[in-house]
C-alpha cells in the first residue's frame, strides 16, 4: 500500500510539472504574439544583464589565471633542468661548486614557494568567488517561470471575471491560485533584488585583492630571484678570474691504423727560410723507405710524432687500395741538381691524380713526409672526395667521427645514433641542402655490412659526435 501510494504521489508530481509547462508554454507564445501582457521589471532585468557580464568576466579571470599558473609551473621546471645542466657540466676542481649547487637548491624552493602561494591567494580565492554564481544563476531562471506562472494566473482570473456567465467558484479558485502564484514570484523577486546589486558591487573589491595578491606576490619572488642571479654571477665572474687565462687544449685521439694524422699543412722549414709550396704526389703503392735523399734534413709537421723516422712508413704498411700523399718541402741541404725541379714538375703535370709509382718517388731527391689526407692537389686544381680510390670507404669520404652520446632519429633520413658508433662522414649531394651543425655520414657498421650508400646513409646532429679522423 506503502509502494502504491508512494507511486501514486511520484505520478501526480509529474502530471503536476508538466500541466505548468504546458501552461507556460502556451503563455510565452499568447506574449509573443500580443495576447497577453507580460509583467516587465526594467531595473531587475537590468541587474541581471550585469550578473551575466560579471559571470563572463569572473569565468576569464579564472582562466588565465589558471593558464598563468601552468606558465610558472613550466617555466619552473625549465629553470630547475637549466640549474641540473649547470651542476653537471660544472667540474669538481672549479671554484664556487657548492655555491653553485646551494644556489640552483635555493632557485628551485623559490620557484615552488611562489606557485604554491599563487594557488592559496589567488586561484582558490578566485574559485570560492565563482563558487556563489551557479545557485543564483539557477534561481534567476526560477523567478522566471514563476513569473511566467504569476502573468498565467493573472490573465486566468481577468479571463473568468470578464466572462459572460460568471461562475463564482471557478472565479474564487482562480483567485486563490492568483495570491498563491504572486506571493511565491515576489519572495523570491525581493531576495533577488537584493542580492544581485550586492554581488555587482562585490567585484570590485575581488579584483583589487586579486591582483595585490598577485602583484605583490610576484614582486617579492623576483626580489629573490635577483638576490640568486646576483650570486650566480658572482660565482661564475670568480670562475672566469682564475681560468679566463688559461689555454685548454684539445687533444686528437690517434687513429687505429695511422700512427699520425696529417690533416695539417706541414711547418715550413725549420733554419726559417721562406716558406715553399708543398708538391703533393699521389700513391697507390706504399713508397719505399729509401725514398728520400741520404742526408737531407726533413721538415717537421706540427701533427706527426717526433720518434718517427723520416721518410718511413708507418708499421704495417696500407694496401695499394689505400691511396697516401707525400708531401715534400725542397731540401735545404740536399746537393741541388740542375734536372731535378724541371722533372718533378714535369712528372706531375704529365701523370694523373693516382699514376705516380713509387720508383718516381725513390729517383726524386725531394724527401717525403707521409701524410694521410682526403683532398688531392693536381695541376693546379683541388678535387675533393679522393676516398672514392680506397675499396673500403664510401664515395666522397672525408673524415670519421665518434658519438658521444645516444641520438634517437626523428625523421626518416637520419641516423639513429649510440654512443661509440663509429660514422664516416660524406658530402652532401646537394649543399643547399645542409643545415648548420648537421652532416651527411653512414655508420661504419652499417657500411662494412651493406655496401650500399642509398639504404644506409643520413644526417645527425655533429654536437653529438666527436671528430676521431
Amino acid at each position: 500500500m506503502a509502494e502504491m501510494g508512494s507511486k501514486g504521489v511520484t505520478a501526480g508530481k509529474i502530471a503536476s510539472n508538466v500541466q505548468k509547462k504546458l501552461t507556460r508554454a502556451q503563455e510565452k507564445v499568447l506574449q509573443k504574439l500580443g495576447k497577453a501582457d507580460e509583467t516587465k521589471d526594467e531595473q531587475f532585468e537590468q541587474c541581471v544583464q550585469n550578473f551575466n557580464k560579471q559571470l563572463t568576466e569572473g569565468t576569464r579571470l579564472q582562466k588565465d589565471l589558471r593558464t598563468y599558473l601552468a606558465s610558472v609551473k613550466a617555466m619552473h621546471e625549465a629553470s630547475k633542468k637549466l640549474n641540473e645542466c649547470l651542476q653537471e657540466v660544472y667540474e669538481p676542481d672549479w671554484p664556487g661548486r657548492d655555491e653553485a649547487s646551494k644556489i640552483a637548491e635555493n632557485n628551485d624552493l623559490l620557484w615552488m614557494d611562489y606557485h604554491q602561494k599563487l594557488v592559496d591567494q589567488a586561484l582558490l580565492t578566485m574559485d570560492t568567488y565563482l563558487g556563489q554564481f551557479p545557485d543564483i544563476k539557477s534561481r534567476i531562471a526560477k523567478r522566471g517561470r514563476k513569473l511566467v506562472d504569476y502573468d498565467s494566473a493573472r490573465h486566468h482570473y481577468e479571463s473568468l471575471q470578464t466572462a459572460k456567465k460568471k461562475d463564482e467558484a471557478k472565479i474564487a479558485k482562480a483567485e486563490e491560485e492568483l495570491i498563491k502564484a504572486q506571493k511565491v514570484f515576489e519572495e523570491m523577486n525581493v531576495d533577488l533584488q537584493e542580492e544581485l546589486p550586492s554581488l555587482w558591487n562585490s567585484r570590485v573589491g575581488f579584483y583589487v585583492n586579486t591582483f595585490q595578491s598577485i602583484a605583490g606576490l610576484e614582486e617579492n619572488f623576483h626580489k629573490e630571484m635577483s638576490k640568486l642571479n646576483q650570486n650566480l654571477n658572482d660565482v661564475l665572474i670568480s670562475l672566469e678570474k682564475q681560468h679566463g687565462s688559461n689555454t685548454f687544449t684539445v687533444k686528437a685521439q690517434p687513429s687505429d691504423n695511422v700512427p699520425a694524422k696529417g690533416n695539417k699543412s706541414p711547418s715550413p722549414p725549420p733554419d726559417g727560410s721562406p716558406a715553399a709550396t708543398p708538391e703533393i704526389r699521389v700513391n697507390h703503392e706504399p713508397e719505399p723507405a729509401g725514398a728520400a735523399t741520404p742526408g737531407a734534413t726533413l721538415p717537421k709537421s706540427p701533427s706527426q710524432p717526433t720518434e718517427s723516422p723520416a721518410g718511413s712508413l708507418p708499421s704495417g704498411e696500407p694496401s695499394a687500395a689505400e691511396g697516401t700523399f707525400a708531401v715534400a718541402w725542397p731540401s735545404q741541404t740536399a746537393e741541388p741538381g740542375p734536372a731535378q725541379p724541371a722533372e718533378a714538375s714535369e712528372a706531375a703535370g704529365a701523370q694523373e691524380p693516382g699514376e705516380t709509382t713509387a720508383s718516381e718517388a725513390a729517383s726524386s731527391s725531394l724527401p717525403a713526409v707521409v701524410v694521410e689526407t682526403f683532398s688531392a692537389t693536381v695541376n693546379g686544381t683541388v678535387e675533393s672526395g679522393s676516398g672514392a680510390g680506397r675499396l673500403d670507404l664510401p664515395p666522397g669520404f672525408m673524415f670519421k667521427v665518434q658519438a658521444q652520446h645516444d641520438y634517437t632519429a626523428t625523421d626518416t633520413d637520419e641516423l639513429q645514433l649510440k654512443a661509440g658508433d663509429v660514422v664516416l662522414v660524406i658530402p652532401f649531394q646537394n649543399p643547399e641542402e645542409q643545415d648548420e651543425g648537421w652532416l651527411m655520414g653512414v655508420k661504419e657498421s652499417d657500411w662494412n655490412q651493406h655496401k650500399e650508400l642509398e639504404k644506409c646513409r643520413g644526417v645527425f646532429p655533429e654536437n653529438f659526435t666527436e671528430r676521431v679522423q
